[in-house]
């Protein structure tokens, strides 16, 4: 216990890890609130898709030395709105509208960024991920997106989750189910632009998934299965980077590994009849 707490002690007396870890803490709330509903929805892979609009607009961004994330969030969100528009109103499927602009978006920063920094410093930061990549600046923003998220997702809790259940229902009732879907598109969006300066482009979907799946192998309920994904991704996150400490490893892929040892425990838990 006393070489834990000396660890913990040694861990939070470097500044770039509490700005990290106050950051990720409030990312890994936020993707795993928004993963339960799109995991239900069939949309989880929007955020792997998004992912990729938004290394490619970083990296167009740091080629035209812009602020990074000032510049990704707006475009990332217009990405979001495309895909659902695109997906809800013309003959190309969801997931093929998802393929379409992410590679496009992916193959448009790569050429970007052949032809103007070349592959750097900045550019791998935001491909897999830094926890020293995040400034003052960053931090400020990131913090400020993931409460505007929160408070939102709380206020539209009630409507989101008719939306998530039955759209048609929620259509009759008159609640426009699209405007809903947009609504959490959109802070989906914002979510992924904010915490791929910590995990990465390639990681940073991981965080929506992982939650929200391990939570449904074990719990049941739509509220029950919200509280364990935001505990869960909480604590995995922690974990994670204290990981990421001790062995010296990458925080991105270190919490990831956490969230994968969760899911095989909370499986394991299933297969021996455990559900509540």
């Amino acid at each position: 216990m006393t070489a834990l707490i000396e660890l913990l002690g040694e861990l939070f007396s470097y500044a770039f890890i509490v700005r990290a870890m106050v950051v990720g803490i409030l990312v890994a709330l936020c993707a795993a609130l928004l993963g339960v509903t799109l995991v239900l929805k069939r949309y989880s892979m929007i955020g792997d898709g998004l992912s990729h609009v938004g290394f490619g607009t970083l990296a167009v961004a740091v080629s035209l030395r812009l602020a990074p994330l000032e510049f990704s969030v707006p475009v990332v969100m217009l990405a979001a709105f495309l895909l659902l528009r695109i997906s809800e109103n013309s003959k190309i499927r969801g997931d093929a509208a998802i393929a379409l602009i992410s590679s496009s978006s992916l193959a448009i920063g790569v050429m970007v960024i052949s032809m103007t920094t070349g592959m750097n410093t900045d550019v791998c930061n935001y491909m897999f991920g830094s926890i020293l990549a995040m400034s003052k600046s960053d931090v400020t923003l990131s913090i400020v997106v993931a409460v505007f998220v929160l408070v939102l997702y709380i206020l539209f809790y009630n409507r989101i989750f008719v939306v998530t259940f039955d759209a048609d229902f929620a259509g009759a009732t008159g609640m426009k189910p699209g405007r809903y879907n947009m609504l959490i598109a959109l802070l989906t969006a914002m979510v992924i632009v904010v915490g791929m300066r910590m995990m990465g482009a390639m990681l940073i979907s991981s965080l929506i998934i992982f939650p929200a799946l391990t939570s449904m192998r074990v719990f049941s309920s739509f509220r029950s299965v919200v509280i364990c994904s935001a505990i869960l991704s909480v604590v995995c996150f922690f974990i994670g980077m204290v990981l990421s400490f001790c062995l010296s490893t990458p925080a991105g892929a270190s919490i990831v590994i956490v969230n994968l040892a969760a899911f095989c425990l909370f499986l394991t838990a299933e297969k021996l009849g455990v559900r509540v």
